[in-house]
């Protein structure tokens, strides 16, 4: 069986650690390791929604399940994360500042799509989009070094490519609206 406590306990010791964002992933590859335990732990996904773990000042973990078919327009934490899927895709796709460029604007760098049992790390200075392609909730632990809902960031107009401060309301207001549109459907 999955042990929450524990994994809560082994991370927080992790980011006293010189290499935290390494001590981290390495964490985040046991837990998920056994997903059928995990799944027990937390629940099999159904809905989309952003599942507080733990939220301390430098440390967070969430349990984060991405409707089908729902997108996150791209965005930066300011902060190391580690992500661990321990069911569904996650697709992203990278992108970068564009030098001397007005506005914070960006392209695309790059894409990576992550299945069931993968971890990837992201450096702090990472943007970021997220799609989950599938027809079914992809379920993710993430884990942050810091407080993902205190940290100033950005999220970037998919209009535009053009930087704007990040909106926490409006992006959690993203995954309930994802779960009507699953529910409509």
């Amino acid at each position: 069986m999955f042990d929450l406590e524990r994994f809560i306990d082994d991370c927080k010791n992790a980011v006293k650690e010189t290499d935290s964002h390494t001590a981290v992933r390495e964490i985040v590859e046991g837990a998920i390791a056994d997903r059928p335990a995990l799944m027990a732990t937390l629940g099999e996904p159904q809905r989309g929604g952003v599942n507080k773990v733990y939220v301390a000042d430098d440390l967070t973990i969430l349990n984060l399940v991405w409707a089908p078919r729902m997108t996150l327009k791209p965005h930066n934490h300011n902060m190391w994360a580690v992500i661990g899927l321990y069911t569904g895709r996650e697709d992203n796709v990278f992108w970068r500042k564009v030098k001397d460029a007005e506005g914070g604007l960006v392209e695309a760098a790059g894409a990576k799509s992550l299945g069931e049992g993968e971890v990837a790390p992201l450096g702090k200075d990472v943007v970021h989009s997220v799609t989950n392609p599938l027809s079914r909730c992809t379920g993710a632990l993430h884990v942050y070094g810091g407080n993902f809902f205190e940290e100033p960031r950005s999220e970037w107009n998919p209009e535009n490519l053009l930087e704007e401060p990040y909106n926490v309301e409006r992006n959690m207001a993203l995954f309930e609206e994802a779960n009507r549109f699953f529910d409509a459907a």
